[in-house]
């Protein structure tokens, strides 16, 4: 009866994982991808440049993460089957190919980010930051918000 009881549990753990892992997999975008922060003209006057790129390049990631997803959602952690979308493996490899084209194709962003933008005056990269946290902030609110 022990070993039926043990055989019993260890299936409904590696099922329990298996799900778990599954629907992980088919997670759009997750929470750490996002800004945590935003910021007011006078704090971002206040930094160099070198922070203030890295907070360009924080905003145009989220932005860049969430943008193919906004008809769908606009809430990070959100499943396929939160969405009602059949979580088959062909649906889940969509989501995995996506997710790993778009880590690539940032980091030829970044990269041009990190190249090119610290010929900009430090003005019009604040300008970019304010717009791309109001961009941010409107994609977080969904089609209802300015209701």
């Amino acid at each position: 009866m022990k070993k039926l009881t043990t055989i019993v549990l260890l299936l409904l753990s590696i099922t329990s994982i298996n799900a778990q892992t599954k629907n992980q997999r088919s997670v759009l975008y997750t929470p750490d991808k996002l800004v945590t922060r935003f910021h007011t003209i006078d704090e971002l006057q206040e930094l160099n440049k070198g922070a203030l790129i890295q907070l360009y390049l924080e905003r145009t990631k989220e932005i860049f993460i969430a943008i193919p997803y906004l008809s769908l959602t606009n809430t990070a952690g959100t499943t396929l089957s939160d969405l009602g979308i059949e979580e088959s493996s062909e649906n889940i490899k969509v989501v995995e190919k996506n997710i790993e084209i778009a880590r690539r194709a940032f980091e030829y962003t970044e990269n041009t980010v990190k190249k090119l933008v610290p010929y900009s005056d430090t003005s019009d990269i604040i300008w970019s930051i304010l717009y791309f946290e109001e961009m941010i902030k409107k994609m977080r609110l969904g089609p209802n918000g300015n209701n």
